[in-house]
């Protein structure tokens, strides 16, 4: 085999890779946009049958939602090593 036709081979199969890594980061960020969207329909539920832990609430409501987002970043990276 000669060099050009495994350099040409090499490219064929990256460009067919990158479109993956896309699908891939979509699958990825389906889960932790589900998540956050629990996540803030229940925080607000409990808001409104408890309105004096409010603020408690809020916050662990934003720790939930940094963890969950995190996923997310995991996805992205994992698409680029990938």
């Amino acid at each position: 085999m000669s060099l050009a036709y495994l350099a040409q081979e090499a490219v064929e199969t990256t460009n067919t890779v990158k479109g993956y890594g896309a699908i891939g980061f979509g699958l990825a960020a389906i889960g932790p946009g589900i998540g956050i969207g629990i996540l803030v329909g229940k925080a607000m539920e409990s808001m409104a049958r408890q309105p004096e832990m409010a603020g408690q609430i809020r916050t662990t409501m934003f720790l939930g939602i940094a963890f969950t987002e995190a996923l997310a970043l995991i996805g992205l990276v994992a698409g680029f090593i990938f």
